[in-house]
């Protein structure tokens, strides 16, 4: 379904250093001066091209990666700030006043979770969790004060894949937002072509890639983005989520290879997910044709990037597969800790960690067993070497 080409859209941005250096300059200022006292009350009230205020607003560093980022995911803008979670927080608080709802996938990182669930409630904005692949489910949550659906097109953990451009057209005909975190997966998905509003991610995670910093951006329209970073009434000026631009410098350096990683954290994880589907055991993974949305997953693709890096597997019980992350560790075939994205294969117990703030009862009825085990495929150049230890470490604990 999508033509986007993302890898090239970054590729084609050209800009040089001070100097003329092939990667550009990096702001080491918190403020900028300006020739006349009038083009500082001047900029106070307008944004202007060329022109920088304060680096909590932003600064030339900062621009550089969410020009590219906004590239890759195909919108006129991006704001990047220092995690994830502050732009997703901004992004929610720029539409959302008391007295407005939001429907959100049951199926979410838990942070996002937790800010909807117990943190929303005190500005008395409403939140009703569904499942969105449902589309009738989605309907009949809407209210007149319905500002937005939220959702991610690959959810965190269970690799859920949403129906965006059914969500789209949901969205588009109450008048409300529809915002997709693409965290899972970069350039494998394009929601803007496929009709969301506003994308988010995680730079954290795969666009970084080398887990040394925090990061996080919202691509949009200009008109959005521009309220966003608003002196007066902007959640990303006044919320104050900045993100320092030494690290906005290494995040765009690490995006320039994104493209090359992606395909291998895919063709990794595909290989993963075959031989363990072979040895008979429960795992999930989009690019395995047993997967309820692998259809969908590939209708909405850009399918050069493969069907990502995240696999999750049921090793039957909480103990197994804490026995299990912990061999795996102790053969230097990954480590046992949480974020993704990473050279190396990361693993957790996805219950007891990233999606610990969603109770008991409900991560249960959602399907997330205390045996889960969430894998981030890492880049191994030898991948049936790497298996060999996998098959080793499960059969040592009973995976079978």
């Amino acid at each position: 379904m999508s033509k986007h080409k993302p890898a090239d859209k970054i590729l084609d941005l050209q800009y040089f250093g001070e100097f003329g250096g092939v990667n550009p300059s990096i702001t080491d200022s918190s403020t900028f001066t300006f020739m006349t006292a009038d083009a500082m009350e001047e900029l106070f009230e307008i944004e202007k091209e060329g022109c920088y205020l304060y680096s909590r607003h932003t600064n030339p560093s900062n621009k550089y990666l969410a020009d590219a980022l906004a590239a890759m995911e195909g919108t006129e803008s991006a704001q990047v700030s220092g995690s994830g979670m502050g732009s997703i927080t901004s992004v929610i608080l720029q539409i959302c006043s008391a007295g407005d709802h939001i429907i959100s996938s049951r199926m979410v990182y838990g942070g996002t979770y937790a800010f909807m669930k117990n943190f929303l409630p005190k500005f008395n904005i409403d939140v009703t969790f569904v499942d969105t692949r449902d589309a009738n489910a989605v309907q009949a949550a809407m209210r007149e004060n319905t500002k937005m659906i939220y959702c991610e097109v690959l959810s965190n953990p269970l690799l859920e894949v949403t129906n965006v451009p059914e969500l789209s057209r949901i969205a588009k005909e109450r008048d409300v937002r529809l915002i997709v975190d693409n965290t899972f997966s970069p350039m494998i998905f394009s929601p803007i072509e496929l009709g969301a509003d506003i994308v988010v991610h995680s730079l954290t995670k795969f666009i970084n890639g080398t887990s040394d910093t925090t990061g996080g951006v919202a691509c949009g329209s200009k008109e959005f983005i521009s309220s966003m970073m608003d002196v007066n009434s902007g959640a990303s000026m006044l919320l104050g989520p900045v993100l320092d631009s030494m690290r906005s410098a290494s995040i765009l350096k690490n995006l320039h290879s994104l493209h090359i990683r992606m395909k291998q954290h895919s063709k990794n994880a595909q290989y993963i997910a075959e031989r363990l589907h072979e040895k008979g055991l429960r795992v999930v993974y989009p690019g395995l044709k047993n997967h309820p949305q692998h259809e969908l997953f590939t209708e909405m693709m850009n399918d050069e990037f493969g069907y990502g890096g995240m696999l999750v597997l049921d090793a039957g019980d909480h103990d197994k597969a804490y026995q299990f992350m912990e061999m795996m560790q102790n053969e230097n075939q990954g480590y046992l800790a949480v974020s993704l994205g990473f050279f190396k294969t990361l693993f957790s117990p996805p219950g007891s960690s990233t999606s610990s703030e969603i109770p008991d009862k409900e991560r249960h009825e959602m399907g997330m067993s205390d045996g889960l085990v969430r894998f981030s495929i890492g880049l191994d150049n030898d991948i049936e070497r790497s298996w060999q230890v996998y098959e080793k470490c499960l059969d040592a604990c009973g995976i079978n």
